[in-house]
């Protein structure tokens, strides 16, 4: 694969970005505050890219292959409490430049390893020479302990290439339930803070 096949990509994070934060700035001036700890994107390596589409038995050489890769483009939203995830999600449905495609309630129902996040699969429309195409994009929106979970748990399973072995699965898992615990109690914890705010 080429690099000039993947300008549509760049073009099209550019887009989410500045639509993702048009949302957060709205969001922060109808409600009064803002509750992101902050935001990252990035487009998938090459070879990330090619990795995924031999792993999926796709053609390397194919550009149309690329759409079958719902997040070479990608952005994370960290926020502060659970409840700010779903708001936000809310959020974004209400846009007219993001097509929403699929999404994942991971908060809901973990993955089998413990993993949390909420995730949405979504297109960006492009519009290059007179012609308006739509590129894949994934958004994924989580509180600040599930990232700080996602992080340890990403370099705790790079150390293992062939498999985690069955102790350290369990306590990753066991990890992630003391993860979900602590999102709960700060969720509690902020709507007792909100209502005491009202009184004020």
């Amino acid at each position: 694969m080429q690099d000039y096949k993947l300008y549509k990509y760049e073009y099209a994070k550019d887009i989410l970005e500045t639509e993702i934060n048009i949302i957060l700035k709205e969001f922060e001036r109808n409600n009064g505050y803002l509750p992101v700890e902050h935001v990252k994107s990035r487009l998938k390596t090459e070879t990330s890219i090619n990795n995924k589409l031999l792993k999926k038995g796709l053609n390397q050489k194919d550009e149309q292959s690329l759409k079958n890769i719902s997040d070479i483009v990608g952005i994370r939203i960290v926020v502060s409490f659970i409840s700010d995830v779903y708001d936000l999600v809310s959020e974004i449905y209400k846009s007219k430049n993001i097509k929403i495609k699929e999404k994942k309630d991971y908060i809901l129902n973990p993955k089998d390893t413990g993993y949390t996040s909420y995730h949405l699969k979504v297109e960006v429309p492009l519009h290059l020479n007179g012609k308006k195409e739509y590129i894949p994009a994934e958004i994924q929106i989580r509180t600040v302990a599930m990232d700080f979970w996602a992080s340890l748990d990403h370099k705790i399973r790079y150390k293992f290439p062939e498999h985690v072995p069955k102790e350290v699965e369990k306590e990753i898992k066991n990890y992630a339930e003391d993860i979900r615990k602590l999102d709960r109690r700060m969720y509690e914890l902020n709507k007792m803070i909100n209502k005491y705010n009202k009184k004020l």
